[in-house]
């Protein structure tokens, strides 16, 4: 898989978190749950974006295990 497929896949994957935690209902543990859904799921393609820039084949390849966790 190519930079520019896990760059969309990553972003299409946050935006449909995104539209997800907006359609829970509004009650407190809704809002909890999908407050931290929401960090984690962003932080995908945040991640995947720091793997690019690793140093090394060693940093890339620890970077990116962050991602798949």
């Amino acid at each position: 898989m190519n930079e520019d497929t896990m760059k969309a896949r990553t972003k299409a994957f946050a935006l449909r978190v995104i539209k997800l935690t907006e359609s829970l209902p509004p009650t407190r543990e809704a809002e909890v749950i999908g407050r931290q859904l929401l960090r984690s799921a962003t932080s995908v393609g945040a991640n995947y974006r720091a793997s690019r820039r690793g140093k090394s084949r060693a940093g890339f390849i620890h970077k990116l295990a962050i991602v798949e966790d």
